[in-house]
């Protein structure tokens, strides 16, 4: 057994033994020493197994500094988002009990990180496809909550949107499972504002795949469930599409889709203009549509604040109205060079 397997094993020993506070601060002051000597490895190893300790012994605080000096350690030793760097991340992300306010700046923090020090400019997919996953898992544990926290920042359905548009290629699925089950808990008529959620989000990064992907996989959810709806399949040679006579703007979706694949810009006025009744009901998709417009069909409108930018780039985009951009890969950061060799710090 290394010392550092030594040094863990004995704070450990302290965790389960409740001298949480302890074990905590001779953790910090341990992995400090190795800061200093710029022995990144060594640090990360002891900050890791403390944190991960404290936290499943529901020690939320105290792992979740844990956890952020660890980041904060990434960042100084120039640590690069690979497969042990962020399957201990993940690992941490998995074991923070629900209700811990750490996490979320924990998220924050790595998904900087991995903007620093990993291929996407806008985060690493796979680490916001966990984060979001575990959101919505969060967020679909409430009932009678999830329609007042949909409409507030930083609430777990919040943060599983935004970081869900950002995910890996099995994200729209869980992104349009989890805005279905929310929708489960509203009025009926209300389908389409939440599929939009799921919709909008890809559309504005870009992303019309996945866009396609979670409005299938929404409306396959929707009818299944939903017999009395009377759904109509309209085919033709290049598409196929679910109709709903009482769900206009569910139509209008599908419609976008399609004019974003194969129209030009005098479409997309026609839609919007036979729809713009139902939308104005909604009241808030005017400027995400003004977005798309400008995006998909050359429609240029005067820069401003978009709610649903923001609901995603507060974290990622810097705010404001500025345009988000897909998850396309960058220059790789260089790589950790090794540690220096180990002195006897305990």
């Amino acid at each position: 057994m290394s010392k550092i397997e030594k040094t863990i094993a004995r704070q450990q020993e302290k965790i389960s033994e409740g001298q949480f506070y302890e074990a905590h601060q001779q953790l910090r002051v341990v992995a400090s020493r190795y800061v200093k000597q710029e022995n990144w490895a060594a640090a990360i190893d002891i900050l890791y197994g403390g944190a991960l300790a404290l936290l499943k012994a529901g020690q939320g605080g105290s792992g979740g500094d844990l956890c952020l000096y660890m980041v904060d350690v990434f960042g100084k030793g120039e640590v690069g988002v690979e497969a042990e760097s962020r399957g201990k991340l993940l690992a941490l992300l998995r074991a923070f009990p629900p209700e811990e306010p750490t996490k979320k700046r924990f998220v924050d923090e790595m998904m900087a990180w991995s903007v620093k020090f990993g291929e996407y400019e806008n985060g690493d997919p796979e680490l916001h496809h966990v984060a979001g996953t575990l959101y919505a898992e969060g967020g679909m544990k409430a009932t009678l909550r999830i329609l007042l926290w949909l409409r507030r920042p930083e609430s777990e359905p919040y943060e599983a949107e935004r970081h869900l548009a950002l995910g890996t290629k099995d994200s729209p699925e869980q992104l349009a499972r989890v805005e279905y089950e929310w929708y489960t808990q509203d009025d009926s008529h209300t389908a389409a504002q939440y599929a939009a959620r799921a919709v909008f989000p890809y559309l504005l990064t870009g992303n019309l795949r996945a866009a396609n992907k979670a409005l299938l996989i929404f409306n396959s959810r929707l009818t299944s469930s939903n017999k009395s709806l009377g759904v109509q399949e309209v085919s033709s040679t290049s598409s196929d599409m679910r109709v709903f006579p009482v769900l206009p703007l569910m139509n209008f979706l599908g419609l976008l889709l399609l004019a974003i694949q194969r129209g030009g810009a005098d479409l997309y006025r026609q839609l919007a203009k036979h729809y713009a009744v139902h939308i104005k009901e909604v009241g808030i998709w005017d400027d995400a549509l003004a977005q798309i417009g400008e995006l998909y069909f050359g429609i240029k409108i005067p820069k401003q604040g978009n709610p649903l930018f923001d609901m995603m780039g507060s974290m990622l985009f810097g705010g404001g109205g500025a345009s988000p951009k897909p998850s396309t890969p960058k220059a790789k950061p260089k790589k950790v060079e090794a540690p220096p060799p180990p002195v006897d710090l305990d």
